[in-house]
């Protein structure tokens, strides 16, 4: 295992890009300035930006990798909650941008159009329900490869000081993601023929991709088996429709740790995070912080199963 990178599942915090056109939004919210499209300016209280103009450059600093406009309009608030897909939560804005470091590291590009919006204002405090796809571009030894995170987004924004900050967020999945690649072969055709797409079976030999190596894992239906790579060992936890869970184990460099991915539609790939609980004699190890991505193929069926030897 390498030390940093993450994703994703899909990492996905806060999420990305404005689209020229967007639906109507009903609205009550107070008027949106020309100095809309330069987060940098200087914002006075006649001339406040409104809350759903801020959600906006929040979604576009975020495809952009722009975590300085993040932070002015998250307010580097060490208090605020969030709340993301696969179970995460993060508590304060370091907590968050740590995590936004390794997601802009790890993909290649980030495109995310809003579909819908909806506002509403009390006085100091807004909230919002929004929807967009998040979609993420990395590269892959086949190419590049497009993975679509159709997220629901609600959130409360608080007027401080004259600009509007995003304080609460929380994160849902619309639907089931799609992941194409865009190359004209998939790897291992013929192998995967003979890979029944069974969501409740993941039984098989699947190769492991990291940043910087490749293995493979051999395991039974239930998701548990051992991998080539310092005497490792994976063991699943949970499977909740196409989000796998579970811990995995390496004797040769005496290191323990988690992962979640999720299944691509097919049931033959799997993208997602792994991080650390145990290094050695350390073990109080921040959870999701330290780890990287994992890119799971199934290339065939599993005709033996070994188990290592201690």
């Amino acid at each position: 295992m390498h030390y940093l990178k993450i994703l994703i599942l899909t990492l996905l915090p806060f999420v990305p890009l404005v689209p020229t056109t967007l639906p109507s939004v009903h609205a009550q919210t107070t008027h949106v300035s020309s100095n809309v499209d330069d987060p940098e300016a200087v914002i006075s209280p006649e001339a406040v930006i409104s809350p759903e103009a801020v959600i906006r450059l929040l979604v576009e600093a975020n495809a952009n990798k722009d975590l300085a406009t993040m932070k002015k309009y998250m307010g580097g608030d060490t208090h605020g909650v969030g709340y993301t897909i696969g179970g995460r939560k993060f508590v304060g804005w370091e907590e968050l941008a740590s995590a936004m470091e390794i997601e802009f590291r790890t993909v290649e590009q980030l495109i995310i159009p809003i579909t819908a919006l909806q506002v509403w204002q009390r006085q100091n405090i807004a909230w919002f329900a929004m929807e967009l796809d998040y979609t993420r571009v990395m590269k892959t030894k086949d190419g590049l490869t497009t993975t679509i995170i159709p997220l629901r987004e609600t959130g409360v924004l608080e007027r401080r000081n004259g600009v509007w900050q995003l304080v609460n967020w929380h994160e849902s999945l619309q639907k089931p993601m799609a992941i194409a690649a865009n190359t004209s072969e998939s790897p291992s055709t013929e192998s995967l023929s003979h890979v029944t797409p069974n969501p409740l079976n993941l039984g098989g030999v699947w190769e492991i991709q990291e940043e910087d190596k490749t293995y493979q894992a051999t395991l039974d239906a239930q998701g548990n088996g051992p991998y080539t790579h310092e005497q490792g060992i994976f063991t699943t936890t949970e499977l909740d429709g196409r989000l796998w869970s579970g811990t995995w184990a390496q004797k040769g460099n005496d290191r323990e740790g988690e992962f979640e991915v999720l299944l691509s539609e097919d049931f033959t790939t799997a993208e997602g995070v792994w991080w650390y609980t145990r290094v050695e004699e350390h073990q109080n190890i921040p959870p999701r912080i330290h780890g990287g991505t994992y890119l799971f193929t199934r290339i065939g069926p599993a005709e033996t199963q070994e188990t290592p030897q201690d």
